[in-house]
């Protein structure tokens, strides 16, 4: 069960945070017929990529869980696009994945992945839901403060600053080294001191935006040590003495 929750859970963070466009989620969120159904051809293209079937009857899970994927979505295409309606479609779509994960588990045989496959699934899905995933929930946070007259800076560069911290956070915590992260938020720090100090408007928005980013990316990292825990060795050494 936990093998094809791994393998799912990976083709739910291809499709909805890789292989989505802006323009694409904008459009299913207008609920146009072309967009959405792309996406959902997409969704049973990750899952069937991801599980690998070897028979006809091993593409079920493929079935339920595009079918559970296209009716969260909808639903959501009716709500305002905020963080709490992102955080509540990811839930569900998460509960959808562990449901049908175990009401249709595939056994091993039944796919092309060797024993490993899984975990590094895992791994793979913890990285793009920490880096990718937290970069949609923190803009959505941040949404509130658009009107705020900020200092300009490099395009996007903030974006791209966001999801070089949450990967080292990341890698920190699965390569048993937490600690480090002081020292990511000390450089940080130190960065922006002189844009907090000359605007505490700013400098709070920076705080807010750090603490979010820094808070989501250790979600996903210890999330994805528990579902490790759970699944094959891959037998990566510990760093931490």
């Amino acid at each position: 069960m936990i093998q094809t929750f791994a393998a799912l859970l990976l083709a739910h963070a291809l499709a909805d945070f890789l292989l989505q466009s802006n323009a694409m989620a904008a459009a299913k969120q207008n609920r146009a017929p072309g967009p959405f159904a792309l996406h959902l051809v997409i969704v049973a293209a990750t899952a069937s990529l991801a599980l690998a079937p070897t028979r006809p009857g091993a593409l079920m899970p493929v079935l339920a869980v595009t079918l559970a994927h296209g009716v969260i979505d909808l639903a959501k295409s009716f709500l305002p696009n905020r963080l709490a309606t992102f955080l509540a479609d990811q839930a569900l779509h998460l509960l959808s994945l562990l449901a049908i994960a175990c009401w249709l588990p595939l056994d091993p045989a039944q796919t092309f992945w060797p024993p490993l496959a899984p975990a590094i699934m895992a791994l793979a899905a913890g990285a793009i839901l920490a880096t990718r995933a937290g970069g949609f929930a923190v803009g959505l946070l941040m949404l509130r403060w658009a009107d705020a007259p900020l200092p300009k800076g490099l395009p996007r560069g903030g974006e791209h600053i966001g999801l070089m911290e949450r990967g080292l956070i990341f890698l920190f915590v699965l390569g048993g080294q937490p600690s480090a992260i002081g020292f990511l938020i000390a450089a940080k720090s130190i960065l922006r001191f002189d844009t907090a100090r000359e605007d505490q408007a700013m400098g709070e928005y920076v705080i807010i935006g750090t603490l979010a980013s820094f808070g989501w990316a250790l979600l996903a990292a210890y999330g994805t040590l528990a579902l490790l825990a759970h699944l094959p060795s891959l037998g990566i050494p510990a760093l931490n003495p």
